[in-house]
């Protein structure tokens, strides 16, 4: 009980500590672009990593059919995941020049 008081005590004075004052004029478009930012790059992210997921298993899954193409299979999925990859870090630059902008 007491580690519960102490820990209750503890972000409490915190909050207080922290608080600040409103800025003169508040906006929503910096929460908005904020909110757009961590949009943009999760979706990019989910989405990428659900193409990487499906173009990893379609190579793996032609490997394990034909192990003797290999090769042929190899090149071209590194370069489909880094051409998706490519995309997630669009997102990342967008949303980093989204950030810039509030």
């Amino acid at each position: 009980m007491k580690k519960y008081l102490v820990l209750a005590a503890t972000l409490l004075a915190s909050t207080a500590a922290f608080a600040q004052d409103a800025a003169a004029s508040t906006s929503i478009n910096g929460g908005l672009a904020a909110l757009g930012a961590g949009l943009a790059i999760g979706i990019a992210a989910l989405g990428g990593a659900f193409g990487q997921a499906k173009t990893a298993t379609a190579a793996l899954d032609g490997i394990a059919r034909n192990p003797a193409a290999q090769g042929k299979i190899f090149t071209p999925m590194i370069i489909g995941l880094a051409l998706i990859e490519s995309l997630v870090i669009y997102a990342f630059v967008i949303a980093f020049f989204l950030q810039g902008k509030m």
